[in-house]
């Protein structure tokens, strides 16, 4: 599995544009090379360089997405509570005059829907990933303030 960005390039550096120094939209996403048998996608996004915090937790998108687009979320997702409390995307925001942050976005394909509501908490989300995943596609973005 392959996930992508047209806005910036894997270990690059993500656009003002889509971060808390901007519009805090989220960039657009291509899905490539999902296994057959996937049901169901889901795609969290986390700062490793602050505890794995939450940017966006986005569940249930049909498995025949290839494009999610800049500030878009797929009919039918539903977004579940990020680090900030909100249950949408948040984007970069790290501490100001710090090293850039590395922000892991990560797509899976899952063998059956989660069955998660909005209400799910991070740790539900990776334990449910962890029970259904088939595949797992990775870009990673840098921003720094």
């Amino acid at each position: 599995m392959r996930l992508a960005s047209t806005a910036f390039d894997d270990g690059g550096t993500i656009p003002k544009r889509f971060t808390c120094s901007g519009e805090d939209v989220s960039p657009p996403l291509e899905v490539r090379g999902l296994p057959e048998e996937a049901r169901e996608l889901a795609l969290v996004v986390e700062d490793p360089d602050a505890d794995r915090f939450v940017h966006w937790s986005v569940l249930g998108i049909p498995a025949d997405t290839a494009l999610i687009g800049a500030g878009k979320v797929p009919p039918g997702a539903v977004q579940t509570e990020n680090g900030f409390g909100d249950r949408r995307w948040g984007g970069p925001c790290p501490p100001e005059d710090s090293e850039p942050h590395r922000y892991v976005f990560a797509i899976y394909a899952l063998d059956a829907p989660l069955g998660l509501g909005t209400d799910a908490s991070a740790d539900e989300v990776r334990d449910a990933l962890a029970d259904h995943a088939l595949g797992r596609g990775t870009l990673t973005g840098l921003f720094g303030r």
